[in-house]
């Protein structure tokens, strides 16, 4: 068993070998044996990872060298895979997650066309291979790769159904703004090749931990983990380069799934909690982190309280619980981030899919606005929705409560202002997402002229199955760390990172660096108390208001800011992309055809013209050429006996 690791590397073959056989065999396979093979892979992935982290569990670690990718001079970066407690923990969720995505996807895209559902499989299937590489990369390199792959693979299925310029234009806004991150991401990898000759993981902390006292606060420091937040940014939405995201909704409901709960949006809190020395090192960093995170949870909550279109609501709650894992990182909480991207990744994907199997049911409707009372029509979507709904609220014993109650923990032990506005935050949460609940399963139905004589119904059991399966992982997701205040020891996630987090805890001890002081057990109390009773208040409320009169939520004054986002998006298409589109223009049509297109036909037309002047000096008289070559010699004569002189 102990050799299982060494197969680590089937764990991204499998996926890659289920594109190359949809994407090449397309117009050949059956939707039937397309889902299969699409699925089977995923499937297959999942347990080899299951079985890894099982050997992980036993203490097996290891890296798993598989060719020389790289070697200039000294620097040699070979391509290898890192097997250890947060790359295993990150495999499952992926693996898992994106299992019952695949499953549920073979119901919800079977109108599409054959050719076009195998498409649809094999770029899922290479999402997942791109992201797999990410976590399983033993250096920057190999990250980068699986980094650059997950945006391209968004880029395809934010624009599968690309005959609608609207999807086309998200796709590029989505492939854009994630450029703007991976070139911070790309110079991050150069500086550190430069400061430490390596770009391996175990090399690079190494050095680190050796000289901390050197390079704690040091300009190098700063700047490579400034740059790698900034890619960190791009990739998991946080201001200002969060816009992209809830455009990708323009994809099928299941992609949005994929990419908001397990996937994409969680590589840049990977990449941070694996590069945790760094951070410690870099104070000044973490206080940057922390502020844009919370800022980023702040900001995409109050857009959330005003949305009617049922992905977009879920879609700013995912940007704001993202902003949730950056404040963790941020405050030092590394094992809480990566908690909350677990639990996350269980609620979450739980709530798409369910969004998805309402629009499936209420035939592509999306608007809340014309749904409500579809509890009794969709009985298994409405329960699932709502223990989602109660497990992103944070309520106790729900898998959300445990994460995010670390997370403000650790905010108060930072900084007092943080877990306040965290906590109001969690308050917004809740309202927005039993506005959502309400609004939608609640009431009298109100879509009657948008079905055009359909009816709303519940969705196929491969949709509802993987609805069911999230749903019990939501509800005890969180059990695995469960805090000491409540059941010591009992916070086994915890003790199972502590080998990831332990060298960064070892230098912050030796320079006496504290990040955050945990709250003793009254005050911890007192602290989930205020949040579960800000959340419990706030979800009564929406309840209590948007059961009965939704119309009770149509923006007015303050609410129409929101319900337009801040009008952030005007205010980036005037300030950035105008301008772009302006200078665009003005190179096209003057430099480009006016300077250079002019300067190069020019000099076309001169040795045009010039050719067909020297032409006329071969008229084939003798005489011509004897008095040429006289003047000739003259000339020579004269720059020989003059010219020097």
């Amino acid at each position: 068993m102990k050799n299982v690791i060494q197969l680590v590397w089937l764990i991204p073959l499998l996926p890659l070998i289920g594109f190359l056989i949809n994407g090449v065999f397309r117009k050949q396979l059956s939707k039937s044996l397309t889902s299969i093979i699409g699925s089977g892979v995923i499937l297959g992935s999942f347990v080899v990872s299951l079985l890894i982290f099982l050997q992980v569990k036993q203490g097996h670690t290891g890296v798993v060298d598989l060719f020389n990718f790289i070697s200039v001079g000294k620097l040699s970066i070979p391509f290898s895979f890192q097997v250890d407690q947060l790359s295993s923990i990150f495999l499952l969720v992926i693996t898992g997650v994106g299992f019952l995505i695949h499953v549920y996807s073979a119901a919800y895209m079977h109108e599409e066309e054959g050719q076009h559902y195998a498409r649809y499989f094999a770029y899922l299937n290479l999402f997942v291979f791109s992201m797999l590489l990410l976590v399983l990369g033993s250096n920057y390199v190999i990250m980068f790769i699986g980094w650059e792959g997950v945006g391209l693979c968004s880029y395809l299925l934010i624009g599968y159904w690309f005959k609608n310029v609207d999807y086309t234009n998200a796709a590029k806004k989505a492939f854009v703004m994630n450029r703007i991150g991976d070139l911070g991401f790309l110079l991050a990898i150069f500086w550190i090749i430069n400061q430490f000759g390596s770009v391996t993981y175990s090399n690079v902390f190494e050095q680190v931990a050796a000289n901390a006292k050197t390079l704690h606060g040091s300009a190098a420091i700063i700047g490579i983990t400034l740059l790698l937040f900034v890619g960190a940014t791009g990739k998991s939405a946080q201001i200002p380069l969060y816009t992209w995201l809830p455009d990708a909704m323009a994809g099928p409901t299941p992609v949005s799934a994929l990419i908001h709960a397990a996937t994409m949006v969680t590589a840049g809190i990977y990449m941070i909690a694996r590069s945790n020395i760094l951070y410690t090192l870099a104070p000044s960093t973490n206080t940057v982190v922390a502020i844009v995170g919370l800022a980023t949870a702040a900001f995409a909550a109050t857009i959330a309280l005003k949305q009617n279109d049922i992905k977009k609501v879920l879609a700013y709650s995912t940007v704001s619980q993202l902003g949730y894992m950056f404040l963790g990182l941020g405050v030092g909480a590394y094992t809480g981030a990566v908690f909350h991207v677990m639990t996350h990744a269980f609620f979450k994907a739980l709530l798409f899919l369910g969004a998805g199997s309402v629009i499936h049911g209420m035939h592509h409707e999306q608007d809340i606005r014309h749904m409500g009372g579809l509890k009794k029509y969709m009985p298994i979507t409405h329960l699932t929705f709502l223990l989602g709904c109660i497990a992103i609220a944070g309520i106790p014993p729900f898998s959300g409560f445990f994460s995010k109650d670390e997370i403000l923990a650790a905010a108060y032990g930072a900084n007092k202002i943080y877990w306040i506005i965290g906590v109001i935050t969690a308050g917004m949460t809740a309202f927005y997402m039993f506005r959502l609940y309400a609004t939608t399963f609640l009431g009298q139905f109100r879509g009657g002229e948008h079905l055009h004589g359909h009816h709303p119904h519940e969705s196929p059991a491969a949709m509802t199955i993987p609805l069911i399966v999230l749903a019990i992982l939501s509800v005890i997701g969180g059990w695995v760390g469960i805090p000491e205040v409540l059941m010591p020891n009992a916070h086994s996630l915890e003790h199972f990172l502590d080998p990831i987090f332990k060298r960064s805890a070892e230098v912050a001890t030796q320079l006496h660096l504290h990040t955050h002081d945990h709250p003793d057990h009254t005050t911890e109390y007192i602290l989930m108390g205020v949040s579960v009773g800000v959340a419990v208040i706030a979800i009564f409320y929406a309840v209590a208001r948007f059961s009965k009169r939704p119309e009770l939520g149509e923006p007015t004054g303050f609410g129409k800011v929101l319900a337009n986002k801040w009008y952030v998006d005007e205010l980036y298409n005037a300030i950035i992309v105008k301008p772009l589109n302006w200078l665009g223009k003005f190179l096209n049509n003057f430099v480009e055809r006016d300077v250079i297109d002019w300067t190069v036909n020019g000099v076309g037309k001169m040795i045009s013209y010039s050719s067909r002047q020297v032409r006329l000096l071969q008229s084939g008289q003798v005489g011509s050429y004897v008095l040429l070559m006289v003047l000739g010699i003259l000339a020579f004569f004269v720059i020989q006996f003059f010219v020097k002189k």
